[in-house]
């Protein structure tokens, strides 16, 4: 993903509420499906962290990106953006990228 491509895809973001949230039980089997499902349907998440969550945002950004084989467009306060293209529902035309 490009840089332009991600501020596209921030700028998206800005408009849209969180999906999910993510407790104390982190990241569970039942969580990734929920947001491999989302991903499907819209392909463009947030997810917020609540403040009882103990593990790194980071590291649940990574974990979850790795798991639903998105991309993890930013984590910001204890908000994450996750990106995947849909393979039945495609939503969102990226910029094409120079080259």
């Amino acid at each position: 993903m490009t840089s332009k491509q991600r501020a596209y895809l921030k700028s998206l973001a800005m408009n849209i509420d969180p999906v999910m949230q993510i407790g104390k039980a982190t990241v569970t089997p039942e969580i990734t499906r929920s947001v491999d499902e989302a991903l499907e349907a819209r392909e463009l998440i947030k997810i917020h962290v609540l403040k009882n969550c103990t593990a790194d945002i980071h590291d649940i950004a990574g974990m979850l990106s790795e798991r639903t084989r998105s991309q993890i467009v930013q984590v910001i306060g204890r908000k994450i953006v996750l990106y995947r293209e849909s393979a039945t529902k495609k939503k969102i035309e990226l910029p094409q990228a120079k080259g």
